[in-house]
C-alpha cells in the first residue's frame, strides 16, 4: 500500500536522524564520516581508519564507490544551504582523493592520509555551528 508524500514525511520526522532538519543532517553526515575514515583500527596502534581505504583497495570501482560516497555528504552540503566556494571545497577534497586513491600501492597509502570526509565533515561542522548551532553537540 503506497503511502503519500505527507505521511512519509511524519514518519522521517518520527525517527532519528531521518528529518531534513540540521541535526537530522549532522547526524548522517557524522556516522558516513565515521564509516568512511574511523571505524576501524590498525591492532597494536592507535590509528584509525576506515571504509574508504578498505573499499579503495578494489581498483578502480573501489575508489568510484567511496567517492560516491562522499559525494552523498556534498548533497547534504548543498541542502543545507552552503554557499557554493564551500561546496566546491567539499568536491575537490573528494576529487583529489579518488584521483590520488586510484593509483595503485601509493594511492591506498594516500587514502590513510588524507582524509577527504573529514576534511568535509569540518567544513559541514564549521557551517552548522555557525548557522544552526543548536545542533551542537558537547562531548565530555
Amino acid at each position: 500500500m503506497p503511502i503519500s508524500q505527507n505521511q512519509f514525511e511524519e514518519l522521517a520526522k518520527s525517527l532519528p536522524g531521518v528529518g531534513t532538519d540540521p541535526h537530522s543532517v549532522r547526524q548522517r553526515v557524522e556516522a558516513l564520516e565515521k564509516l568512511l575514515e574511523r571505524s576501524f583500527v590498525i591492532p597494536g596502534t592507535k590509528i584509525p581508519f576506515g571504509l574508504d581505504s578498505v573499499i579503495g583497495l578494489v581498483p578502480v570501482i573501489g575508489d568510484l564507490i567511496t567517492a560516491a560516497m562522499g559525494a552523498y555528504m556534498v548533497w547534504e552540503a548543498r541542502n543545507l544551504g552552503m554557499s557554493k566556494w564551500q561546496l566546491m571545497r567539499m568536491s575537490a577534497n573528494i576529487g583529489i582523493d579518488t584521483a590520488l586513491g586510484a593509483i595503485p600501492l601509493v594511492g591506498d597509502a594516500f587514502d590513510f592520509i588524507w582524509r577527504s570526509n573529514s576534511k568535509n565533515l569540518r567544513i559541514i561542522h564549521k557551517h552548522l555551528d555557525k548557522h544552526h548551532p543548536g545542533t551542537r553537540i558537547i562531548e565530555g
